[in-house]
């Protein structure tokens, strides 16, 4: 039943993040810069946090070293956060996660090589077949320069996201309950964003009520939500079954950049998707095999 539980919560983490694309982009179309966006995505998400933790009485005493290590998760969802954002002016916002779904296997890699998990030509053949998905995503698209450029954004995000999740699990920070852990991490984001902004373009006012609910949907949707599942899902089953349980992060945002925004989605990209998902799919079957066997 508690893998049952961790595998619900990895699925809906991920279809949640998943959503980023569909309340940031209407943002990002109407002008308003990076910065601000995400610091109201983080601000307000921290905001309803923090909200949650004080209604139900949690501790939120930390300490020094506590603080550290939540401002180091904090850096690293944060710089996925800008960098996914910032390759969606490159690339379509359904390869975009595409690639950053490529997460999982460097969580696998990282779990092998630091934490002693067994190793398997699987990973290697899922290393192999990744090159070749964003091989084919990247061939699949006319702009071959700004293609290359979005797709080097999105893998600084697939390490960023994969040490966050590897990070979750493994640190002194592991012991904290979901919601607080939670809470500390977005608190962190918002503050970097806050400096960010102000040392930048600014923190601009939304131009719009509609905007404003685009903003708030995304703090709610792929940012509360996900996070608080994915450390949900973390503490349940682990980082490299969270991580690889993700699949439903690319088919949505897939969906809403085809359906919402009408991006293209050629033939050779599509086939770029399914070895991808393929890749990960051994990397599943890698787990399993270890766990059987453990």
């Amino acid at each position: 039943m508690r893998s049952m539980k961790g595998m619900l919560w990895a699925i809906l983490s991920s279809a949640s993040f998943g959503l980023v694309p569909l309340f940031s982009l209407p943002l990002l179309r109407a002008g308003v810069g990076t910065p601000t966006i995400l610091f109201y995505r983080m601000g307000i998400a921290a905001l309803c946090m923090g909200l949650v933790a004080w209604t139900t009485r949690r501790d939120l005493k930390i300490g020094f070293k506590d603080m550290m290590m939540f401002l180091s998760l904090g850096g690293l969802y944060a710089a996925t956060s800008l960098w996914l954002l910032m390759s969606y002016s490159c690339i379509p916002s359904g390869m975009a996660t595409t690639v950053h779904f490529l997460y999982p296997l460097v969580v696998s890699l990282i779990m092998t090589m630091f934490f002693r998990e067994k190793r398997s030509w699987r990973l290697l053949a899922a290393a192999l077949l990744s090159v070749v998905g964003v091989a084919m995503l990247s061939w699949g698209e006319e702009d071959a320069t700004s293609t290359a450029k979005g797709i080097a954004m999105v893998l600084v995000t697939v390490v960023t996201y994969a040490c966050y999740i590897v990070g979750v699990n493994k640190t002194r920070v592991a012991r904290f309950d979901s919601v607080v852990l939670t809470f500390y991490v977005l608190l962190s984001g918002s503050a970097m964003f806050f400096v960010y902004g102000i040392t930048t373009t600014g923190i601009e006012r939304l131009p719009s009520l509609y905007l404003v609910g685009d903003a708030v949907l995304l703090a709610l949707v792929p940012t509360v939500v996900s996070n608080l599942t994915l450390v949900l899902a973390v503490k349940h089953i682990g980082s490299t079954m969270t991580a690889i349980l993700g699949s439903m992060e690319p088919l949505t945002a897939v969906l809403v950049g085809v359906f919402c925004f009408g991006e293209q989605f050629g033939i050779l990209s599509a086939m770029g998707l399914c070895v991808i998902v393929a890749a990960v799919i051994i990397v599943i079957l890698q787990a399993r095999s270890q766990r059987s066997t453990d």
